[in-house]
């Protein structure tokens, strides 16, 4: 199923811890009444809507106003002063919130730093950069609009200061809003944001594996700027990872970025800034197209307003792309999402005038698994120049198939190198008896704090888990207050109403039960409501004669529209006859079918004449 999620639907969720999405998708499952998985994938492939409500179930969006109110005490007084003050008076403040739900931590951010700066400040340096994967959760946070319940937590001089009033809700200031960008952003497929000056990501990576959180922290450490910070859930301790990030505060989850030991490429920028396999121009006979055209690299070069302007000979044989796509937009041409989706690394790249490069990309082609290294470079002004027009962007694609087969060799030599290392090891602690066992009790305290902290991460998942389910309770329960109100609005009303009547009224359901017995009708036969109520009538010990209202009573619940009226004798509470009028109709459902029958009975003056039976 998540196979199908990700190939269908572009959302990669096998990083994911698998007993809290097991559970997360039992949810679902249940609420639909189904019970196999193999079943669901049915109804998901049947059902294309059904996706958004599996993706929301998925999804925990739990969040709120500055959450866990120590740790952004802490960050406000000590952590955002320190950044601050290594920036120059005018330099911009990069913030990234990744993973910020309907946005509530991403205003909370714009909250502390315009506390910080001041208003002016924070409008001309500030930049908050806040994603997610969940679409209809940044829709949401765009529109900066949150009702009472979930500005509760907010100190009445903030949502003072920093909302606005709109009808029954509270908007954040607009000219404030203008600082927080909202964009979507899978930490686990996209390329993270960079030169980050604060990195917030909480109580996200507690739901993915470890090999994934290592694959993001990764990314994290790339994005943050040399003295950037990065700021955590209070699940997420770092503990395995001191090489990327040391703590500035531990029990907040409050880190700073450790420097690499050595300068390499980083994992997305794009080396030399080279195109592989390119020539010169002024070294080469012939014009720079001829050379691209016959390049052994495949390429394929965009112009400026994003349609293709030259694919050469090796793209031709390579890919699905031909000369005949040259003028076409490039979306519209197979080769921008297949193998892989380009069209986000064309943007990467033009928007930080850097090259992209996409590794591992894999390639069928005549039975043949083939593997690409893609690189997307922005072209400069004087290679626009050299290549006759306007182009843009130049991607390469390189088969590095022979160097990744390599690469797996050189894995398994090391693999084996390291455990002929590891057997020397062993034999070498086998002769240091007292440090071996010193190490296995640091290995055992270490494993305890591996197993400690994956329960508190699954624990703390469960505990986002019963918040949501607490906050669809309050709504239902909210919901439920005001039905009940309406309710009790209605019978206020219906008393009112048969209260104000001078005929006595009864109402039977289809069983002859009693189910409405106003005033009237106990001062007529001296039983009062709660004595009567859900009795059956024809049953009762009153000085009607009920015998003779049978056949008007069976005519109203057979359907017939007309009133019958009836004059008889009887005897009221104080044992004295009485001429009484019985006017019979038929009670309705909304459909029209009857539903039981309206009595009402009048004291007849004694001059009065009775009609006839």
């Amino acid at each position: 199923m998540l196979q199908h999620l990700r190939d269908t639907r572009g959302f990669d969720f096998t990083g994911y811890k698998r007993s809290s999405i097991s559970r997360r998708v039992r949810r679902r499952m249940e609420q639909l009444g189904i019970t196999d998985h193999g079943d669901y994938l049915d109804h998901l492939e049947l059902h294309g809507e059904e996706f958004t409500a599996l993706f929301n179930t998925i999804l925990i969006n739990v969040t709120a106003f500055f959450r866990d109110p120590d740790s952004w005490e802490y960050l406000r007084s000590e952590v955002l002063p320190a950044v601050v003050a290594a920036k120059g008076p005018t330099d911009p403040i990069r913030v990234w919130s990744a993973g910020c739900a309907s946005g509530e931590e991403a205003y909370t951010l714009a909250i502390v730093l315009s506390e910080l700066l001041g208003r002016d400040q924070f409008r001309d340096r500030v930049k908050i950069y806040a994603t997610d994967v969940d679409e209809e959760d940044l829709a949401r946070a765009r529109q900066a609009v949150y009702d009472e319940r979930q500005v509760r937590g907010l100190d009445p001089e903030l949502l003072e200061r920093y909302f606005e009033p709109v009808g029954t809700r509270f908007q954040f200031r607009s000219d404030l809003r203008r600082s927080v960008i909202f964009g979507r952003n899978d930490l686990v497929q996209d390329a993270p944001i960079s030169r980050i000056d604060v990195l917030v990501c909480r109580n996200t990576l507690m739901y993915l594996t470890a090999e994934t959180q290592a694959r993001i922290l990764a990314r994290f450490h790339y994005a943050l700027a040399p003295t950037g910070v990065l700021f955590l859930g209070k699940a997420e301790m770092l503990l395995s990872h001191a090489a990327l990030f040391r703590p500035l505060d531990l029990r907040r989850r409050v880190f700073t970025r450790v420097a690499p030991a050595t300068a390499t490429d980083p994992p997305f920028a794009g080396g030399d800034g080279q195109v592989p396999g390119a020539t010169p121009p002024a070294t080469v006979d012939g014009t720079p197209e001829e050379v691209l055209l016959s390049a052994p690299v495949a390429y394929v070069v965009l112009n400026g307003d994003g349609t293709v302007r030259l694919v050469n000979r090796a793209a031709e044989g390579l890919l699905d792309v031909s000369a005949a796509d040259c003028g076409r937009p490039f979306r519209d041409v197979d080769v921008s999402y297949r193998p892989v989706e380009l069209r986000r690394h064309v943007d990467l790249a033009l928007a930080e005038r850097r090259v992209v490069r996409v590794d591992d990309v894999q390639l069928v082609r005549d039975e043949q698994i083939l593997t690409l290294q893609i690189r997307v470079q922005p072209l400069s002004a004087s290679t626009t120049l050299r290549l006759g027009g306007p182009p843009a962007v130049a991607i390469s694609f390189e088969d590095v198939t022979e160097q990744a087969r390599l690469r797996e060799e050189l894995s398994q030599l090391g693999s084996r190198l390291e455990t002929a290392h590891e057997e020397l090891q062993s034999t070498s602690e086998e002769l240091e008896t007292t440090n071996e066992e010193l190490q296995s009790t640091v290995e055992e305290l270490e494993t305890t704090n591996e197993e400690l902290q994956s329960t508190n991460e699954e624990l703390e998942t469960i505990n986002e888990e019963l918040q949501s389910t607490n906050d669809e309770l309050h709504a239902i329960n909210d919901e439920l207050e005001e039905r009940s109100g309406q309710l009790n609005e209605v019978n206020s009303f219906l008393e009112s109403v048969l209260a104000g009547l001078h005929s006595g009224v009864i109402v039977l359901g289809r069983d002859f039960l009693v189910r409405a017995w106003n005033q009237q009708a106990e001062e007529l036969w001296g039983l009062r409501r709660d004595e009567v109520l859900h009795q059956n009538f024809l049953a009762l010990d009153i000085g009607l004669p009920i015998d003779r209202l049978r056949p008007m009573i069976r005519e109203a619940l057979a359907g017939d529209p007309r009133s019958h009226q009836l004059g008889i004798a009887a005897v009221n509470r104080r044992g004295r006859t009485i001429e009484v009028r019985v006017l019979g109709s038929a009670l309705n459902d909304r459909d029209g079918s009857p539903a039981g029958v309206i009595l009402m009975m009048d004291e007849e003056p004694p001059d009065a004449a009775r009609p006839a039976d």
